[in-house]
């Protein structure tokens, strides 16, 4: 750990996303070594560190879980409506890691889902500059024609610009009409956004895959922690360093 960054130190402990723990540093709520802290500090296995006056424990081993999300559950780590979150799905599984969801589905979104206490590893899988995949599956009630597929993949124009280039396919079984999508970046209601701007709006969505992770035949509700082979293909997606416990 010695000559960490600090932002890179508190999310190694599992503070939250880099962006959260600069946000901690910029407040003024972070010490090291009983001084404020600052942006671009080092700090190593000798040096105290506290947040809220309260010590911060150093950084545990980096564990990945995949959780298949259902409908109706919320990718936060506490909700004011009362409604199920991820959380609690991976405490009712005995999972007692202190854990955050790596970017959000939505509500109605169903499927896979990452949980880590790691939150560089976080961080490196959400942001656009990795362009690590994330595959879904989205119902629309017609099939879209070649042409429209073709628009999908050039990209298309959405209220805070045009969608990168990305793979789009359609497989249709009788009245169910399927598009397949592979993005490398991951916007707020993307899928959506993206297919009713081109005439399909989106019935059912579900991800299958994150970066070289597949959800497989994973049941709703359930979570299992990431194999070896699984967590070293995820962190060489990212470029993410370190083991993966």
């Amino acid at each position: 750990m010695a000559g960490m960054r600090l932002n890179r130190y508190l999310a190694a402990c599992g503070l939250g996303s880099r962006r959260h723990c600069e946000e901690l540093i910029a407040a003024g709520r972070v010490r090291v070594n009983g001084q404020a802290a600052h942006f671009g500090m080092r700090v190593g296995d000798d040096d105290s560190v506290q947040v809220d006056d309260a010590p911060v424990t150093p950084p545990t081993p980096r564990v990945v879980w995949m959780l298949h999300k259902p409908r109706g559950v919320v990718c936060t780590a506490d909700d004011p409506q009362g409604r199920p979150t991820v959380l609690d799905l991976a405490r009712e599984h005995g999972v007692r890691e202190r854990l955050f969801p790596v970017g959000r589905l939505d509500l109605d979104t169903t499927g896979l889902l990452l949980l880590t206490n790691d939150g560089d590893l976080s961080h490196r899988l959400t942001h656009p500059s990795m362009g690590v995949e994330k595959e879904y599956e989205a119902t629309v009630a017609s099939r879209p024609s070649d042409p429209t597929l073709q628009r999908l993949r050039r990209g298309v124009t959405l209220e805070d610009g045009p969608s990168a280039p990305c793979d789009a396919t359609c497989e249709s079984q009788g009245a169910r009409h399927v598009v397949r999508l592979v993005l490398h970046e991951g916007r707020k209601r993307q899928v959506r956004r993206m297919l009713a701007a081109v005439g399909h709006p989106v019935i059912a969505l579900h991800r299958t895959r994150v970066g070289r992770v597949r959800l497989g035949d994973l049941e709703p509700g359930s979570l299992r922690r990431l194999e070896a082979e699984e967590s070293r293909a995820l962190i060489d997606s990212c470029g993410a360093s370190g083991d993966t416990g």
